[in-house]
């Protein structure tokens, strides 16, 4: 029971029913040998690898991929039987070779086209495809294990003599059963085989009507099973050909089973990698259904497991999940802390606490997910103990307690700064006060040896052992007074009371043996556990006024979210209304520009060029106003990654800018027109490019304006027509002002509606003197040309 070897520590630590339950998983027999074969693996960098290589399975898993394994068969035992040069087996076997074979091949090209799963990609790239034996097998042996025609040409001719040979003896005795003047001796029209020769049943009493040879005759003795004379010959060459052809049937079984056995270092290295994968299957398959996860491996000896579920409370031995939920446990013992103490009433789940989290030191030592909270912790410890149970012995002359103490002094014998060390009860077994100080002095012993050790107990000197060293922690299982039921739920802090006057009273004893037992219990020792309760009592209330917090936190939160998504609706409906607005009002600027347009164009000769002029100015004013109420669309928020002194910051819930005059951690504070103000950088946002503070410079005037990133070249394909025919607007003014004259617009083919609509524009701009379809090698139709006047 003390680091026992595997066999002894799975069962104290149920890793044995956990494996019968991982089993359910498994797709193939290797597989499920795999699975029971489990144990701790060596060294930290075994386990990081075994668990890495689960938690691709489970991705893989998780998105429906799931890895061709099934009927893949044992070959151990069966290569193990050809080991002699020239023994074979019969063909049936040779399928399940073809089967390991087609197997490999399925998986090694299943996991090479997976990038998401680098390492049971390196895993399946050791399989060795067998192609010339898969195909030697394919051409030989059936589906029902037969062996085919085709597995040599002898074969082949040999079974095609014999066919040709029993036709010829049906024939013979056909004719001879339909002759005239011996129906009567027959008793009826049948051909049989009697020791793999023709025979056809003759009366008894006309024995002398057909010449032959009797092989058999029925049970009456009526019948008589007669090989005819006229037969002999054809029936002793068929015998002479099935005798053959079984020769070479037993040839090509052991041309067949040489190549297997050439080949049986790579079946069994297939079959070890197949075994592997489908162990990491069954691991991935019990992570989904248990909600496991892969934990982090600390470099450090400790553990931080929240929300810890013991496994076969989570499933039956089939592999079915039980109904109903498990209350999970937090199991924690911090960096710097080497001790965790558990007490409390009995059946409150201290010994399944306990066994939770020996098993849980066995799993991840083993590759095996845990089922906990992601993120939890574990250091893989090179060594455990467990002292968990009474194993009494009769036939040692051992006590509970004497048990106890052998399997102590093996820990304490063999225990190092590697191990971790689990004590059930301890202290138990003898007079509370001793068992108590030679419980602590163990103790002592154990942590100067550097061990991580958890242990329960009712011993109120042991549970006074956690408020005497820092690095001890003490935890409480939690206990519903009132209905003296266990809640399985860990409170850390604080030693829990053993509840037995209050289970007693529960039970039926007098309110007279109860306090006759606290008269004997003594003062001290009960105000000891009146001050625990009270602990227990205000921690139970003060996890309620928590709760009742967290609550209403959430509810408040759901609360403000709700609000955020109304206004952000609100925003949304403002905005599709201001748009439509928008997008009618440019409908009709265009629709009036281009009948202002085709008017100015009928009247060139009689409007005034200044009249023309003051109308277009309208109408770039009227396109000017619907501009500026387009609203524009949100920018995401990004706060600044770095800020300077004397950098100017925009503030948009405040939309405005500040200067910045001092940072302090992930707070800023800002000058905001002479005055101060301080605010969390991820409140911020910074300039695009970056601005600072710096003397105002002398404004300078140019009589020309500039462009320096202006093309000749627009680019207008995917745009919708309206969207376009504004950027064309804007691309033939810059390019006026520019004094650029030729242009190049890319429209596109598509269906020609953008073509023709940029050319109808075109076709009514008075700047325009000219406009074609650029040649060929410029694009074609695809491509419209245009020349400004100077």
């Amino acid at each position: 029971m003390v680091e026992q070897h595997q066999g002894k520590l799975d069962q104290i630590l149920e890793f044995d029913k956990l494996k019968q339950v991982i089993s359910s998983f498994v797709q193939s027999d290797p597989g499920r040998d795999a699975v029971q074969g489990l144990c701790a693996l060596s060294g930290f960098e075994a386990v990081e690898r075994r668990l890495a290589e689960a938690g691709e399975m489970m991705a893989l898993l998780d998105h429906r991929c799931v890895p061709p394994l099934q009927g893949t068969p044992r070959l151990r035992e069966l290569l193990m039987q050809i080991r002699a040069e020239g023994s074979f087996l019969a063909a049936p076997d040779l399928l399940r070779v073809r089967d390991a074979a087609e197997s490999a091949k399925r998986c090694r090209s299943f996991f090479s086209n997976l990038d998401a799963a680098p390492l049971l990609g390196e895993i399946a790239s050791a399989l060795v495809p067998q192609t010339v034996l898969l195909r030697e097998i394919r051409e030989s042996i059936g589906g029902r294990g037969e062996i085919l025609d085709s597995a040599s040409f002898e074969l082949g001719e040999l079974r095609q003599d014999a066919a040709r040979v029993r036709t010829n003896i049906r024939r013979a005795l056909d004719a001879l059963l339909s002759a005239p003047n011996l129906v009567s001796v027959f008793q009826e029209r049948l051909i049989t085989e009697r020791g793999g020769r023709y025979v056809v049943p003759l009366k008894a009493d006309c024995r002398g009507r057909v010449k032959g040879f009797i092989h058999d005759e029925s049970a009456s003795g009526q019948t008589l099973f007669i090989e005819p004379a006229s037969t002999l010959e054809e029936n002793n060459r068929l015998q002479s050909l099935i005798r053959q052809e079984r020769r070479e049937e037993e040839r090509i079984l052991r041309r067949l089973w040489q190549q297997v056995r050439q080949r049986s270092s790579e079946l069994l290295s297939n079959e070890a990698i197949l075994a592997h994968l489908d162990l990491l299957f069954a691991l991935g398959t019990f992570a989904l259904k248990a909600e496991a996860c892969i934990p982090v491996l600390d470099s450090e000896p400790g553990f931080d497991l929240r929300n810890s579920r013991h496994p076969l409370l989570l499933f039956e031995p089939g592999g079915q999940l039980r109904q109903g939920p498990v209350v999970p446990v937090d199991l924690i013992l911090e960096p710097g802390q080497d001790t965790l103490i558990i007490s409390g009433p009995n059946t409150g789940g201290k010994t399944v606490t306990l066994k939770t989290l020996g098993l849980f030191a066995l799993m991840v030592k083993s590759g095996v997910p845990l089922p906990c909270s992601p993120g939890s912790r574990i250091y893989p410890f090179g060594r455990l103990f467990a002292d968990i149970g009474d194993e009494q012995s009769i036939e040692q002359s051992l006590s509970t307690f004497s048990g106890h103490l052998v399997r102590l002094r093996r820990v304490l014998e063999e225990a190092d700064a590697d191990s971790l060390v689990l004590l059930d009860e301890a202290g138990t077994g003898t007079d509370p006060a001793e068992g108590g100080a030679l419980c602590l002095a163990m103790l002592d012993s154990l942590r100067q040896k550097g061990a991580r050790v958890a242990l329960t107990t009712h011993l109120n000197m042991v549970k006074g052992y956690a408020l005497l060293h820092p690095q001890v922690e003490t935890a409480a299982v939690e206990f519903d007074p009132r209905t003296l039921a266990p809640t399985y739920r860990l409170h850390y802090g604080i030693p829990g009371a053993s509840k037995a006057f209050a289970i007693a009273r529960n039970l039926g004893i007098s309110e007279e043996i109860l306090e006759r037992a606290r008269d004997y219990l003594g003062q001290g020792e009960s105000q000891g556990l009146e001050l625990v309760e009270e602990l227990n009592r205000l921690r139970a209330e003060l996890e309620a006024d928590r709760c009742q917090a967290r609550v209403l936190r959430e509810r408040a939160q759901v609360d403000s979210e709700h609000r955020r998504a109304l206004l952000q609706e609100l925003e949304e409906k403002k905005s599709t209304i201001l748009e439509r607005a928008r997008q009618k009002g440019e409908e009709v600027i265009r629709e009036t520009r281009a009948r202002v347009r085709r008017t100015l164009d009928r009247t060139d000769e009689v409007m005034s060029a200044r009249k023309q002029a003051e109308v277009a100015t309208d109408l770039g004013e009227l396109k000017r106003e619907l501009d500026a109420l387009r609203t524009p669309a949100p920018r995401p928020h990004l706060p600044p990654r770095e800020l300077e002194l004397g950098e100017r910051v925009k503030i948009p819930s405040l939309k405005t800018e500040a200067r910045v005059v001092a940072i302090k951690g992930k707070m800023v504070e800002l000058d905001l027109a002479g005055k101060k103000m301080r605010l969390p950088l991820a409140n911020l946002e910074a300039f695009s490019p970056r601005r600072f503070d710096r003397p105002a410079s002398v404004a300078k005037v140019t009589g020309r304006v500039e462009r320096d990133d202006f093309t000749p070249r627009l680019m207008l394909v995917g745009q919708r027509a309206e969207a376009a025919l504004q950027l064309l607007e804007r691309f033939l003014d810059d390019a006026l002002l520019q004094g650029a004259l030729s242009l190049e617009i890319v429209h596109g083919a598509g269906e020609g509606i953008l073509r023709r609509c940029v050319r109808d524009y075109l076709a009514g701009n008075r700047a325009v003197v000219s406009y074609h379809a650029a040649d060929l090698k410029q694009g074609g139709n695809n491509v419209t040309l245009v020349e400004l006047r100077g």
